[in-house]
């Protein structure tokens, strides 16, 4: 039982991501993708309906993960204080970009919330890839679980970690370039004209830097961590997850450079997508079952043995999160549905 909710709080982190990265994604080539005041307002309606509903994923993933991993959620919240206050603050931000642009008139409002929106984006993609290499790398656990981690240290990698090295930089701009990448193509899907050229160019220009990255990510994590390598040696089929993501990236670059193609256009967010979910399953995989490493003493990794909920309550809780995913599913499955399509500007508001 404790195996299958490592799993499902490993879907629910990559449905959080693959869903909210495009809305992060369309936010980072915001200020430069589009010109023109009607250009914006086609970013704005391609992520309007969704975007809020995008980020009920991330609350839904920290439910899950206090319900099945309650030490683990105590553990890491409490240790990540700082950075969990700047993505909150980071999350209003955006949410205030985005909102409050509608109900002003004045250009030059307009235009500091549109630089709100833009900037809370980008900085929120990063932070969340930090925040991702700081599990992948191990913090600094005691004896009692718990730890602190300050902003930064001296940027090495070692047993004093703070929350920044240049480990978790380099998986932070992983994040960054990733899911520009991913806002790129969905605009490019979402639009047409000029934006939908700008759009894909993004996506264009960063897939080598997209490929790079995840080369040097890989080599980065097996320097700092060799023992990631454990499990996939243990489990040919774990070689699977490398071939998707490298499919993946082959994939999208043939269909982004087909032009403005709306079936190529789909195909290639779908491949980033599957890139998106290949790279967070490939870490959940190479992690398992280890949730949250100790960079002082392996001893003290938090696993999903020491940190699990009791048995009956997991068994419980899978009956209503069925239930809950039933509903989530379909509600998402008709919100796509619904605003499928290019956008338009015939209106008011989004």
């Amino acid at each position: 039982m404790a195996t299958l909710w490592f799993m499902i709080v490993a879907v629910m982190v990559a449905a959080y991501v693959v869903l909210d990265g495009f809305d992060l994604g369309a936010g980072v080539i915001y200020l430069g993708a589009a010109r023109t005041p009607d250009e914006r307002r086609k970013i704005m309606r391609a992520i309007g309906p969704v975007w809020d509903g995008n980020e009920v994923w991330l609350l839904a993933a920290g439910g899950t993960l206090y319900f099945a991993f309650p030490l683990l959620y105590a553990s890491s919240f409490s240790g990540f204080y700082l950075p969990l206050m700047i993505v909150l603050w980071l999350l209003m931000l955006r949410g205030i970009g985005i909102e409050l642009r509608a109900h002003m008139q004045n250009p030059v409002w307009q235009g500091f919330f549109d630089v709100v929106f833009c900037v809370s984006s980008a900085l929120l993609t990063v932070f969340f890839g930090a925040a991702l290499g700081n599990v992948v790398r191990g913090v600094p656990l005691a004896e009692d679980h718990y730890f602190f981690e300050p902003l930064w240290t001296n940027f090495r990698v070692g047993q004093n970690n703070g929350i920044l090295d240049w480990y978790t930089v380099l998986t932070g701009v992983i994040a960054l370039v990733t899911l520009t990448t991913h806002g790129s193509l969905y605009i490019a899907v979402k639009t047409e004209g000029d934006l939908n050229r700008r759009a894909r160019t993004v996506a264009l220009w960063a897939w080598p830097f997209q490929v790079l990255l995840t080369v040097a990510g890989l080599v980065a994590t097996i320097y700092i961590r060799p023992t990631v390598l454990d499990n996939y040696r243990q489990h040919v089929i774990g070689y699977l997850i490398p071939a998707v993501v490298y499919g993946s990236l082959a994939v999208m670059i043939s269909a982004i450079r087909k032009g403005p193609d709306p079936k190529k256009e789909k195909l290639a967010f779908v491949a980033s997508a599957f890139y998106i979910v290949g790279m967070l399953v490939g870490a959940a995989f190479a992690l398992y079952p280890v949730v949250l490493p100790a960079s002082t003493d392996p001893a003290r990794n938090l696993t999903i043995y020491n940190t699990a909920a009791g048995q009956h309550g997991l068994t419980v809780g899978l009956t209503w999160w069925i239930l809950g995913m039933i509903l989530a599913l379909g509600y998402f499955t008709l919100l796509f549905r619904m605003f499928k399509g290019k956008v338009r500007l015939e209106g008011e508001g989004y």
